[in-house]
Order: structure tokens, then C-alpha cells, then sequence
């Protein structure tokens, strides 16, 4: 993530005139004398997405005078879509946290100080208690220069004792616990921590051992159970009322994700949109997931595949418009589905889902829900989307319209599949499954008879699905 952040040098001993982060200090031979003494660099909240401008400090992994190694985690920082172990790409010590768990920041503002010798944690301390008198002393003297990160002592002009450069930071790294290597989601910490559980006594069944959310929570209940099994039965009549999980009348402000979505939200109102609706027969579908519903395929998978083979016939509902001037026919058929999770809503990506076969999508797709549930997709694994599909029908919604998510040319709302009575071609009356589907799209790129056409495309796919298994 070094791209992310811009690194600037803090004076201690004298002060400094902040310049652009990539210019050479102009050259002076009477000063190669003096020599970087030392460095406290700032850590700032790092942009782990394109749409994130704030982020939350979920947990602290390393407290004040730890010293750290290059690559180690020293943060938890929640996204407005994930949770994400942010690492530093220096050694040294954490000398101040000046934002505690739970605070939120700007991306860039700092978060922490690093001081490189252990001597320097006091003066570390004393800048975070006071950061007003740091900007104060910068802005005192335009004499000082600010040494690049790329630059050697040698070749140092001025005496810049320690001016803040940001500490580089990137994520996933397995965090450190009493000595011993635990790996575990930041998500799955953060349960852990809820819930009472000690993550050395779960074991994990994600990846390499990794432990996940579900793996706390089926720890949580295994407790539950035993010690509810060691309860004295209660006598008759008395009863225990539980503690509601929310008090009405309160007030809640926004979780990080939430103002994302009410951002993307808002954003969306600009755009001028149309719906159209279309009903599709769905018994060679619902057939075939029974057939291969064994072999592990999912309907989301189903349904993600065959939009994508209807997009490849119509690129014009696959386009999209973010400059309100100029559209594109996205090269890729990324299809993004919404998933609920606690707390918001986020829409992970099967890429190339045209390309993909069903198989290897299920796959994906089951991989994919499973991390974004444990809060660890990472940025192209949920804003790469290209059309969006978003599926009420397991909760026995008929229909319903979605909101066009900013810079998408359009998203289909899927309803349930349920049996129909219908007049037959020979003027009968018989019986089929069939779902509602309606979309919504970006009337500036995308017109009524494009719609049209994609759907009726969409329709035969899904009832003649023999491709969707090619």
C-alpha cells in the first residue's frame, strides 16, 4: 500500500518547511556535513478502498513500546466494507497511539507514532500529547528542508532530526497473541473478544488453518452448552427475561459500512434510471439445480452465470457511465451480487463470470461469502463489478425494484420462483414455476428496447439452462 500514503520527515531538534513528497531537496555542499540523527514516522489510516474517507480502529494488535519488525501487524482497521490487518513496512517501536479502539480517523490523518530508536519514544509521546506545537514550529522556519524518503544520510542537506514520514502499511498478516501465532480474522478477534472465547482454544477451519467467524461462534455455543447443562433446573413459574439487544428510543450513528451505503445511496440519486420488468418460467432451471445441487452449485451461481451469457450478447447493459459524458463497454463481465451481513449490505464479484464454469463459479461464489462475512474481501474482490444482482426470492419476496449502485449501468432484483397457473399455447390451463425479475438501469446509457431484448435473451437461457453447464 505504499502508493496509498505520501512520506514526510518531523523535526525534533529543529524546525522543517514541509515540500512535495517526491522533490529532491536542492543541493547544498556546504551542509553534507550534517547527518539524520533520527526518525519518528507517522502511521496514517490507510485508503483500503477506492470509496473509503474515514476508518475505524477495530484493535490495537501492539500496544505503546512494542517493538516492531518489519511486516508484523500492529492494527485492525475496519473499511467501509472489510476488516483489515494493516502491518508496517519499517522497524521500530510503537511509541504513541493517538487513536484508540473504537475512534474513527480520516484516511491520511495519523493514527500512531514510530519512533526507529527506543531513545525516541519520549519525544514520540510529547508530539502526540501536543501535535498543535509540531505544526506550529513547522510553519516558524522556511530555512529548514524535508529529506525524501529515497535519500541517505550522506546526501542529506539540512539538520532534519525527525520529521514524520508515514509508515507504509499493507494487509493480512496473521496476529501475534502471548507469544504464540494465532491466526484468525479480524473479524473473528473481534468476536472472540465479544463473546468471551480464547482464540487459543478454537481451531480454525478456514484457510491453512486460519480461524474464522464461524469457528468463535460455534466455540461461543459449545460454552453455552456446557454451561447450561451445569445449571440447576429452575423451579417452575420463574423465569429469566433475556436483555434486549437494542433499547428503543436511542439514537445510533452510523457503523463505517453504513455510511458508505447511505454515501452510494445519495450518489445513486443523480442518475436518471427507468425499471422494466420481465417473468421467466424457471422448471428447466429449478431441474437442473436439482441434478447438480450435489456436486456443490449454488442458484446464486446459477443465475450469475446465465446473466452473464445474456450480457455478452447485449455489452450495451454491461456499459457504464461515470462522467455523465461518455459511456464504456466494460471489457470484462464481472457480475456483483448483494450479500446481507451484520451490520450492511456488500456486493462481492464473480469476475469473468461468463468465462467461468459453473462449477469453479459455485466454488468461488461460496469462498466469496464466506469472507465477506468475516469482513476480509479484499477492495477488488467487491468494487469490481460490473452489473449487479440482487436476490430476495429465499425469503419468498415475489418482487421488488433495487437501487442502481453508482458507476453500474444497471442491477436486476430477482424474485422467488413460485408455482403459477398459466394459459398453455393449445388454450389449456396448467401449472409452472416462475419468478419476477426487474431492472433497473442508467437511462442515459441504456435504453427501454435494450432492456427488453437482454431479458428476453435472459429468459431463454434460463429456460433452456443446457449452456449454463458447457
Amino acid at each position: 500500500m505504499a502508493h496509498l500514503l505520501n512520506t514526510s520527515f518531523v523535526a525534533v531538534s529543529s524546525p522543517s518547511l514541509r515540500r512535495g513528497p517526491f522533490l529532491r531537496p536542492p543541493f547544498h555542499p556546504r551542509r553534507r556535513s550534517l547527518q539524520v540523527q533520527a526518525k519518528i514516522r507517522e502511521i496514517f489510516m490507510p485508503a483500503l478502498s477506492s470509496t473509503m474517507t474515514e476508518g475505524k480502529i477495530v484493535s490495537w494488535i501492539k500496544t505503546e513500546g512494542d517493538k516492531l519488525a518489519k511486516g508484523e501487524s500492529v492494527v485492525v482497521v475496519e473499511s467501509d466494507k472489510a476488516d483489515m490487518d494493516v502491518e508496517t513496512f519499517y522497524d521500530g517501536y510503537l511509541a504513541a497511539i493517538m487513536v484508540d479502539e473504537g475512534g474513527v480517523a480520516p484516511v491520511g490523518s495519523a493514527i500512531a507514532l514510530l519512533a526507529e530508536t527506543e531513545d525516541e519514544i519520549s519525544v514520540a509521546k510529547s508530539r502526540a500529547a501536543d501535535p498543535s506545537s509540531a505544526s506550529a514550529s513547522a510553519s516558524a522556519s522556511p530555512a529548514s528542508e524535508k529529506i525524501p524518503e529515497n535519500v541517505g544520510a550522506a546526501t542529506a542537506a539540512p539538520v532534519a532530526v525527525a520529521k514524520a514520514a508515514p509508515v507504509v502499511v499493507a494487509s493480512t498478516h496473521p496476529a501475534s497473541e502471548g507469544g504464540k501465532r494465532i491466526v484468525a480474522s479480524p473479524y473473528a478477534k473481534k468476536l472472540a473478544k465479544e463473546l468471551n472465547v480464547e482464540l487459543a482454544t478454537v481451531v480454525g477451519t478456514g484457510p491453512l488453518g486460519r480461524i474464522v467467524a464461524k469457528d468463535v461462534e460455534a466455540a461461543a455455543s459449545a460454552a453455552v452448552s456446557v454451561s447450561d447443562a451445569a445449571k440447576p433446573v429452575s423451579a417452575p413459574g420463574s423465569s429469566t427475561k433475556p436483555a434486549p439487544s437494542l433499547e428503543l428510543g436511542t439514537t445510533v450513528p452510523f457503523t463505517t459500512m453504513q455510511g458508505a451505503v447511505s454515501r452510494n445511496m445519495v450518489e445513486s440519486l443523480a442518475v436518471p434510471t427507468f425499471r422494466v420488468g420481465y417473468t421467466i418460467t424457471t422448471d428447466a432451471l429449478d431441474a437442473l439445480y436439482k441434478k447438480i445441487k450435489s456436486k456443490g452449485v449454488t442458484m446464486t451461481a446459477l443465475l450469475a452465470k446465465a446473466t452473464a451469457l445474456a450480457l455478452a450478447k447485449h455489452p450495451v447493459v454491461n456499459s457504464s457511465c461515470r462522467d455523465g459524458k461518455s459511456f464504456t463497454y466494460n471489457s470484462s463481465i464481472n457480475i456483483a451480487v448483494a450479500v446481507a451481513i451484520d451490520g450492511g449490505l456488500i456486493t462481492p464479484v464473480l469476475q469473468d463470470a461468463d468465462k467461468v464454469d459453473i462449477y469453479s463459479l459455485s466454488r468461488k461464489w461460496k469462498e466469496l461469502v464466506d469472507k465477506a462475512r468475516a469482513k476480509q474481501l479484499q477492495p477488488q474482490e467487491y468494487n469490481t463489478g460490473t452489473f449487479t444482482l440482487s436476490n430476495l426470492g429465499m425469503f419468498g419476496v415475489d418482487r421488488f425494484d433495487a437501487i442502481l449502485p453508482p458507476g453500474t449501468g444497471a442491477i436486476m432484483a430477482v424474485g422467488a420462483s413460485i408455482p403459477t397457473v398459466v394459459g398453455t399455447k393449445d388454450g389449456r390451463i396448467g401449472k409452472k414455476n416462475q419468478m419476477q425479475v426487474n431492472v433497473t438501469a442508467d437511462h442515459r446509457v441504456i435504453y427501454g428496447a435494450d432492456l427488453a431484448t437482454f431479458l428476453q435473451t435472459l429468459a431463454k437461457i434460463i429456460e433452456d439452462p443446457k449452456d449454463l453447464t458447457l
